[in-house]
């Protein structure tokens, strides 16, 4: 008998000790819920912001104008290439050659021969 009681007392026991626990563990669903409606109220705030509006208004506080930046640079490219495309790069190389410059040509046939003898 003593031993059916105290195995009653234990139970209880240890039951008292795990029902608040039980109780007091998150609702993952409720959680998951609450999570997706705020992540909802942000997505609609974020898709009532008007970006072009954003930009007038920036364009308008003297901030950088990007559009223009990206034109100056597109007319320096414009000017970069032209000035490449104006050098005659065979021209510079036979300058180079008159005034005394190292011949690369030759260099490279010299050492050409001396791969082939060895």
């Amino acid at each position: 008998m003593k031993r059916i009681a105290l195995a009653l007392t234990a139970l209880t026991a240890v039951t008292i000790a795990i029902a608040p626990a039980s109780y007091a563990a998150p609702n993952f669903d409720q959680l998951s819920r609450e999570n997706l409606e705020k992540d909802a109220v942000q997505e609609i705030q974020v898709k009532s912001i008007c970006f072009v509006d954003l930009r007038r208004e920036n364009l308008d506080k003297d901030a950088v104008n990007f559009d223009e930046l990206r034109r100056e640079n597109l007319d320096k490219d414009a000017v970069y290439e032209v000035l490449v495309k104006g050098v005659d790069f065979d021209e510079l190389r036979r300058e180079n050659l008159d005034k005394d410059a190292v011949d690369f040509d030759e260099l490279r046939r010299e050492n050409l021969e001396k791969d082939a003898v060895a």
